[in-house]
């Protein structure tokens, strides 16, 4: 969303953001025009004061088109209905622990009642798109999938001597992001500290870097601790300086159950950076095993741990496929072309209003 607002003419479009919870200092990345933001305080469980508050607020707003985005936005589609807006737009970018593969019977009805009423999707990999055809029953002419986009302006290969972390003849296996339990930060973590008993003498220059905040952030911290081997590992917990995170980093990891397009693989290939990621969602799409990364079944300890080996063994390795990496992030997943796909959707969808 901060991309698209960086980028989308001001003169063309004007946004206004509507948290179903609340909102954090994020919003200080919007830099290209004013956004107005709101909170609806939704509490847990099933009160609908929150739907009359953005009743209330649409009503008042008056927006040419409203766009939610996942699972948890969804109702909001009813409410925007109510309010008589007829153009919008949905977004799935990804799944979570609780419905991984997208079939709780319960969400899909929901997703279903919702369909007539979303004029068109927006997915941001294939395997999303073809979920949504295949089991929600999306008619083709609604959906338009979209890949991400990242900075790679911001995100760069390392130039120059690592940033202080650890001995510059280290390899630095690395990740961010939320460290919840469908990301499944432990099996990072246990490869982490198997690879050092398997493997001491080729493993003693082996570091970890974790960076982000959440429940698996304490597991992984008592799992190190109790190996004896925190002092080669990192897990500051949430930071706003990613780019300079990238530069710490050789080999960045995800070791996710789940995902859409994760915007960290993007940020690790504009960063020149090989990727190790489970094969699971748009992960397939992104990776291309033993071109820029490394692909391994999710939840798969040994895979996990060898795949550390295949780069631990081989800095020209992670040299090569890091320079593969960066050319995609150029060539395949550029902001402007995000930007310009989101801007097509959207005209798209007010002409059809019209």
């Amino acid at each position: 969303m901060v991309n698209l607002f960086n980028t989308l003419p001001p003169e063309r479009y004007r946004h206004t953001v509507v948290a179903l919870t609340d909102y954090s200092g994020f919003r200080h990345r919007i830099t290209a025009q004013r956004v107005d933001f709101h909170a609806l305080n939704r509490p847990p469980g099933h009160s609908l004061g929150w739907a009359m508050r953005l009743w209330r607020l649409l009503r008042r707003l008056e927006p040419d088109l409203v766009h939610t985005r996942n699972l948890a936005a969804l109702e909001a589609q009813f409410v925007a209905a109510a309010a008589g807006v007829r153009a919008t737009v949905h977004g799935e970018h990804g799944r979570d622990v609780f419905d991984l593969h997208g079939r709780n019977w319960k969400y899909n009805l929901l997703r279903r009642a919702a369909r007539p009423l979303v004029s068109n999707y927006i997915a941001v990999s294939r395997d999303l798109e073809a979920w949504l055809r295949r089991d929600i029953g999306v008619p083709v002419h609604k959906l338009h999938q979209i890949y991400n986009g990242v900075d790679s302006v911001k995100f760069h290969p390392r130039s120059g001597p690592r940033p202080d972390f650890a001995h510059p003849e280290s390899i630095v296996f690395g990740s961010v992001g939320r460290m919840v339990e469908v990301k499944n930060y432990p099996l990072l973590v246990r490869a982490f500290i198997q690879l050092m008993r398997q493997q001491p003498e080729r493993a003693e220059r082996a570091r970890l870097v974790i960076v982000g905040e959440g429940a698996a952030r304490e597991t992984c911290l008592d799992m190190l601790q109790g190996a004896g081997l925190a002092h080669l590992a990192w897990l500051p917990g949430e930071r706003e300086d990613i780019a300079a995170i990238m530069q710490m980093i050789d080999v960045f990891v995800l070791p996710s159950r789940n995902e859409g397009v994760s915007n960290t693989i993007l940020e690790a290939f504009a960063s020149g950076l090989p990727v190790i990621a489970t094969a699971v969602g748009g992960n397939v799409e992104l990776v291309q095993d033993g071109a820029n990364g490394l692909l391994v079944r999710p939840d798969d300890l040994d895979e996990m741990v060898q795949a550390l080996l295949f780069y631990l063994d081989s800095p020209a390795r992670i040299e090569g496929h890091g320079q593969h990496a960066r050319r995609q992030a150029e060539q395949r997943f550029s902001i402007p072309a995000m930007a310009g796909a989101y801007a097509a959707v959207y005209d798209q969808t007010l002409e059809k209003r019209r």
